[in-house]
């Protein structure tokens, strides 16, 4: 191992201990990693910060000011209506049908969407208590279920993350077929709704937590639009997802037509500018595009080939695809929910695993998909904002959540990986 690549494990070693510590805002760590990058000359400035021009950065951006505008139709009352009424019918029917309303609307919003799964879950802690279906039977899998699509149409910001980190490394890129992937993201969500129906009588029955004054008051902040409103934004929000959809196709257009799209919204009033503004919430914008320059430099170094290879020797030549694959989304779920950065994790690891397949002369699609999907799947503890957020609500003892959780995180990575070797085989 090089000196530069000594230094640039350090600097990320160092990224991730001021991340989990969380003694700095969220977006700092990232950013003063790659100012280091560049004070030890692994980086030019350029380099280091490129990405906040990185593809996956400004479609990330895009497409949580266009969310922000769907929270704005009649869609949020008419899933709020349909949750209340479960829930007061009671009893383990209501349980599955309350499950099966969060993930069809994650079908609209897609995984991985922080303003959704706040809305979900403010929505399930405002239900009445209810002996026949108390709320912490109800709380930890519906709320999961806000990162499980029932019908999985928009995976477009998933999609073009797999396009791009299958691109940084070299990787062919014209395999990944969207359907392919949608039916991967099919299997994990019925693996998901498997367990929560087998794991109905684990759950304990308490009430949850008072509801809090934001979730009370979802009703209040959300202004009817007229129908012509409403009408366009579902047409932006549809044109955003044909566009990362049509990416491969129609090349760098497919990342900006979600920002034409809130172009659109702006100029008819659907958002006004501090809300798109707001929506975009900087935080998460800083800590992905700081952590994209770390793990570039990560490669330019040569340490990312190097860990590959190392990877691969260790395993053996005759290592199962399945056991390798695995692997690396125990690694990348682990980190992403240590870390709180998704996107961040998928970009240090997709690249080793990417590589390691290349030097054992596997197809790499598979363990791209299948990492790009662990990012969102780790939240076995309470320590990211979803998981934190429904044992909060939830009023659960870390016990409790455990039960629940940590099956439900093997269950979902062993589904992963093998709906990724069942769709893109090696």
């Amino acid at each position: 191992m090089t000196v530069p690549m000594i230094i640039a494990l350090a600097i990320t070693a160092l990224m991730i201990i001021l991340i989990m510590i969380d003694k700095l805002p969220f977006g700092v760590p990232p950013l003063l990693a790659c100012m280091l990058l560049v004070v030890f000359g692994l980086a030019d400035i350029k380099s280091a910060f490129a990405g906040f021009s990185n593809a996956t950065v400004v479609m990330l951006a895009s497409f949580m000011a266009i969310m922000a505008a769907l929270q704005k139709t009649s869609f949020i009352a008419t899933f709020k209506k349909a949750m209340y009424n479960m829930a007061n019918k009671g009893g383990y029917k209501a349980y599955v049908l309350l499950i099966l309303v969060v993930m069809l609307g994650t079908s609209l919003f897609g995984t991985g969407s922080t303003a959704y799964y706040v809305l979900a879950i403010g929505l399930l802690s405002t239900i009445p208590y209810n002996e026949k279906l108390p709320g912490s039977k109800i709380m930890m899998p519906a709320g999961f279920a806000a990162n499980h699509p029932l019908i999985p149409l928009n995976v477009a910001l998933q999609y073009g993350v797999i396009i791009a980190v299958l691109g940084s490394a070299g990787a062919a890129v014209g395999g990944v077929s969207v359907l392919r992937f949608s039916i991967m993201n099919l299997i994990l969500s019925l693996a998901f709704l498997a367990w929560c129906l087998v794991a109905y009588k684990i759950l304990p029955s308490h009430p949850i937590a008072a509801a809090t004054e934001k979730a009370k008051t979802q009703d209040e902040n959300v202004t009817a639009m007229p129908k012509w409103k409403e009408y366009t934004t579902y047409v932006a929000f549809l044109a955003a997802v044909a566009g990362m959809i049509l990416q491969s196709k129609i090349g760098d257009a497919g990342y900006v037509i979600p920002g034409l799209a809130i172009v659109l919204l702006l100029v008819i009033g659907a958002l006004d500018y501090k809300e798109i503004r707001d929506s975009i919430c900087s935080p998460i914008i800083l800590m992905t595009a700081g952590v994209i320059g770390v793990a570039d430099a990560l490669g330019s170094t040569g340490l990312t080939t190097l860990v590959g290879k190392a990877v691969a020797n260790s395993l053996g030549t005759n290592v199962n695809p399945f056991v390798l694959i695995f692997a690396f989304c125990v690694l990348t779920s682990l980190l992403a929910t240590l870390t709180g950065s998704t996107l961040g994790t998928i970009y240090i690891f997709a690249p080793l695993a990417i590589s390691a397949c290349t030097s054992m002369g596997l197809n790499p699609t598979a363990a791209a998909a299948a990492i790009v999907l662990s990012g969102w799947n780790g939240h076995f503890l309470p320590i990211d904002g979803m998981p934190a957020m429904i044992m909060g609500m939830g009023n659960y003892k870390l016990t409790e959540f455990w039960k629940f959780t940590i099956p439900q995180y093997f269950i979902r990575l062993l589904a992963i990986t093998a709906g990724a070797l069942l769709m893109f085989p090696v």
